[in-house]
């Protein structure tokens, strides 16, 4: 069954993109958690972080670097980098996604 990351990638359902590449797609979360709320998603289809492979390797470490490239061009010098894995996590959508919040004071523990 796709996900709405899915018809997201695909054109179905557009989003405010704020990077793009062949590996993945950064746009702004519709319900952000903070004045900044990106989420960066894989084109490859990974459940979560339960379903990775070691062949998997560099699109996570690309994923992670990309983050990093795309809350520096938000103006963020302090953010939160989640990766949700699971339900109980928090993971809603059952595709690989890394949420970057920030602009506010993040408080410990989250929730």
């Amino acid at each position: 069954m796709a996900t709405i990351f899915d018809k997201i990638l695909s054109g179905e359902i557009p989003c405010e993109e704020v990077f793009s590449d062949e590996k993945c797609l950064a746009f702004k979360d519709i319900t952000p958690q903070a004045p900044t709320h990106i989420l960066i998603i894989p084109r490859k289809p990974i459940p979560s972080l339960k379903d990775i492979k070691k062949e998997d390797q560099e699109l996570l470490g690309h994923l992670l670097l990309k983050s990093t490239e795309v809350a520096n061009a938000a103006g963020l010098e302090n953010w939160r980098t989640v990766i949700n894995t699971g339900e109980e996590a928090g993971q809603t959508v059952f595709h690989l996604h890394i949420h970057i919040i920030g602009g506010r004071k993040l408080n410990w523990p989250p929730g």
